[in-house]
């Protein structure tokens, strides 16, 4: 007979959570909770009393990540939960939140069992993952991983001209640099879907296996302004002319290359924005995304190709890489552990990839980390509609909790 698997306090998730989204909550069951700002101040200082009070010891690093520790039996390397509390404006009450919340009640539940781990398990809150007051996103964990110089990051500065430093120290978690993140057995992240995949295959867990790679470019095409009224079709240079076939010619060749590379031309620039004008620059950027480096460089070979397709109306292009990153592949160990806890517990899963950027992907350059998505209502994220059942909420931490058990039993 299968012994019973030790399960979360489910309704105590869903009232923290409800708690949480009121640091900050607005008019439309949203979250305002910008980094280092008053409402996560709060948010910080209600976290760390309740890691308090299950016995945990808090620290704060020089970043502001804050590391709540059940001691271990044994003094090893901690296993670690977590992800962050801050959020973009107007924001959803899970982005972030919810795996924090699932170390805080994986500790609880460990604690009401009276079940001593064989090693530390630590809490994090990263600092400033969304980057929606200071630029860039993930800014913490791109300094403890070496992706960000620490001295840039701290003069980085608001719409108010406040620098991150100053932020810092007013809310009063400029911590040490010596109680930074530096090992680990294991890092997991639980975090929203953002993304519609799992709902639409009424799926309840999705076990991460990489953070995709992508690819950004700023594309300016280049022709001469004349008047609109008085220049024939044929001895036009225009600009957006040029551009709009450049962009179609894109979709088409970009479009057969695979049908999970997504693709984006999110900004478009016209000048001189005249309407008796023909323009004479056009701007856009293009952004690719892919787990197969491969295919991305198929991108990135297209797009440096495309003042040589002939479809630019005479005018000259130029293509500038703005920023790149390659697919970051979590721990294979880790992901098979999620995954048989996910099949272990009896919930509906696939294996699927990050195309958005999350902490895990700069943490996995130096601890062995995985993550897990739940559904997102209608993909929906990053704004006030976010939303994720609460059924969904207690299947992913109950698999985090699962997955902790057994490496505690390794």
């Amino acid at each position: 007979m299968q012994k019973q698997k030790l399960l979360i306090n489910g309704e105590r998730l869903r009232l923290e959570l409800e708690r949480f989204a009121g640091f900050g909550g607005t008019e439309n069951n949203g979250v305002t909770r910008l980094a280092l700002s008053e409402a996560d101040r709060r948010a910080r200082d209600y976290f760390r009393s309740c890691c308090e009070e299950l016995g945990m010891t808090v620290t704060v690093d020089d970043m502001g990540c804050m590391y709540a520790t059940l001691p271990g039996v044994d003094n090893k390397p901690p296993i670690v939960i977590g992800s962050h509390l801050d959020s973009v404006k107007k924001g959803g009450r899970f982005d972030g939140v919810l795996g924090v919340l699932t170390g805080l009640e994986v500790v609880r539940t460990l604690v009401d069992n009276q079940i001593k781990p064989n090693m530390p398990i630590t809490i994090v809150n990263f600092t400033n993952e969304e980057g929606a007051r200071f630029e860039p996103s993930m800014m913490a964990s791109g300094v403890l991983s070496g992706k960000f110089d620490k001295e840039v990051m701290m003069e980085k500065t608001d719409e108010d001209g406040i620098t991150f430093g100053e932020a810092l120290r007013s809310i009063g978690y400029e911590g040490d640099e010596a109680n930074r993140l530096r090992e680990a057995a294991a890092l997991l992240e639980l975090h929203i879907e953002q993304g519609p995949i799992l709902e639409k295959e009424g799926l309840s867990i999705g076990v991460v296996e990489c953070v995709v790679g992508m690819a950004c470019y700023e594309i300016e095409v280049t022709g001469e302004s004349d008047h609109a009224g008085t220049t024939p079709m044929s001895m036009r240079k225009d600009a957006l002319f040029g551009a709009n076939n450049l962009i179609n010619e894109i979709r088409k060749r970009l479009s057969v290359l695979d049908e999970e590379l997504v693709f984006t031309i999110g900004r478009v620039n016209v000048y001189p924005s005249i309407h008796t004008v023909i323009p004479n620059k056009v701007i856009f950027t293009l952004e690719a995304r892919h787990k197969d480096m491969e295919i991305v460089n198929a991108v990135k070979g297209i797009i440096e190709g495309l003042s040589s397709l002939g479809v630019n109306e005479g005018c000259e292009v130029t293509a500038t890489k703005l920023w790149e990153r390659d697919t970051v592949w979590f721990e294979p160990e880790l992901c098979q552990l999620l995954e048989q806890s996910t099949e272990s517990l009896g919930y509906s899963n696939k294996r699927m990839v990050s195309g958005a950027g999350h902490d895990a992907q700069f943490i996995a350059s130096f601890v062995p980390t995985a993550m897990l998505f739940v559904p997102s209502i209608n993909g929906k994220s990053h704004c006030e509609e976010e939303r994720t059942a609460w059924e969904d909420c207690e299947k992913g931490v109950n698999v985090v909790l699962d997955t902790v058990l057994a490496l505690l039993s390794k």
